[in-house]
């Protein structure tokens, strides 16, 4: 029988609700995850929260915010350091209609252009 390949995601906006929920799901099917948050101490919260469930190997932390392109930049190349590349990407931030303008499209440019890279 093959080796199953280990996928590698990120959920922005994880850190409670429907993203947290996404981090458990994915990662209970062996997905490594990156949970993000902007606020450190929320996201590193609900890491902890996912190790009382047994998932703490399979999920990692990192701080982004969606309205800073620097942070957006500091996403594209943790990913690329940690993962290698991306399998799956869950975008659960919260954001203003005006920031879908300025900092959405330039989110999905840049992961647009992690994955035109590797």
């Amino acid at each position: 029988m093959a080796e199953a390949k280990l996928r590698f995601g990120v959920v922005t906006g994880a850190n409670k609700g429907i993203g947290f929920e996404t981090v458990k799901e994915l990662s209970s099917y062996g997905v490594k995850v990156m949970l993000t948050a902007r606020d450190e101490k929320r996201g590193l919260e609900a890491v902890e929260r996912l190790k009382e469930c047994g998932l703490s190997d399979l999920v990692i932390f990192h701080q982004f915010d969606v309205n800073d392109s620097a942070s957006i930049a500091s996403l594209v190349d943790f990913v690329k350091t940690q993962f290698g590349r991306l399998d799956i990407l869950v975008r659960r931030h919260d954001y203003m209609i005006l920031n879908i303008l300025n900092n959405g499209i330039q989110f999905q440019f840049l992961t647009f252009s992690f994955f035109m890279a590797n």
